[in-house]
């Protein structure tokens, strides 16, 4: 079990790092690109994509470090504490990267809403 939870805990680091690559050579590809404001704001926001599900993947990893290999109280108040600070971080992540709340709609949803009436 100490083995899967460490699989996993490297995968959810790779894809933070991998999204980190991939965000900054799509930043600097579009080096051309005459709005450097529309460009960072871009950048930002493929690097918190990454962050995002990297940290989803880590807070499997400790689920799974938590009910599998320490089911104690003290390992499950520790986890609960980890899953609020990064329930916080991505719900941070989520209104950097996309502008608004996860439970909010989109405007195109809003407006499909309002055409359907």
């Amino acid at each position: 079990m100490h083995i899967i939870v460490r699989t996993v805990e490297w995968v959810g680091i790779a894809i933070i790092v991998l999204g980190l690559i991939v965000g900054t050579a799509r930043f600097l590809m579009q080096l051309r690109d005459r709005d450097v404001h529309d460009r960072f704001r871009r950048y930002r926001a493929d690097i918190g994509r990454g962050i995002l599900v990297g940290l989803e993947v880590l807070v499997a990893a400790d689920i799974i470090a938590t009910v599998a290999i320490e089911p104690t109280l003290d390992s499950l108040a520790v986890l609960a504490g980890i899953v609020a600070i990064r329930t916080f971080l991505s719900l941070s992540l989520e209104v950097e990267v996309s502008g608004r709340w996860p439970w909010q709609q989109t405007h195109a949803e809003v407006k499909q809403r309002q055409e359907s009436r």
